[in-house]
């Protein structure tokens, strides 16, 4: 199973279809969003027919959007969550010990515009960074790949 993670497009069109092209171009089987706009979904399903997951940001008040979920996708269970509720633009302790309490070995957050993957306690913690306004960094979006052994591997994709 190979998965697209996105987030903070906050309306830029032409980030988000620059993400989308590149979810394409690498044949995945999902796209998940991590907030910060879901709005930005309705562009994505009229360019993306695959499966998408989003849960909402601080930016979003779409009531019927769940701020967390979590996914098992070949035995691998996946913690998403936009982060704020976590405080991750400080530290990860926080994700790190909600993915622990809910059996996540992956957790996926979004909110600080930065793009980066970190292991510890056996839980892999990834920020995508923002596809649209990232900070200090190129815009990105990350790949997961999960085969039928449970086996995780994660890349971080330039997108400028």
């Amino acid at each position: 199973m190979v998965i697209a993670v996105v987030s903070d497009t906050h309306r830029q069109a032409s980030s988000i279809l620059k993400a989308v092209e590149e979810a394409k171009n690498a044949k995945v089987d999902m796209l998940i969003h991590l907030g910060d706009n879901v709005a930005d979904i309705k562009l994505i399903k009229e360019c993306f027919n695959k499966d998408i997951v989003f849960v909402k940001g601080n930016c979003d008040f779409e009531s019927y959007v769940k701020s967390e979920k979590v996914l098992k996708i070949n035995g691998v269970n996946i913690f998403i969550t936009h982060g704020h509720e976590y405080n991750v633009e400080y530290n990860l302790l926080n994700l790190k010990l909600k993915a622990l309490e809910l059996g996540a070995q992956v957790a996926l957050y979004g909110h600080s515009h930065v793009a980066m993957i970190e292991r510890d306690s056996n839980i892999i913690m990834v920020n995508p960074g923002s596809t649209s306004l990232p900070r200090g960094q190129n815009k990105s979006m990350a790949f997961i790949e999960i085969d039928e052994k449970s086996n995780i591997e994660i890349n971080i994709k330039k997108l400028d």
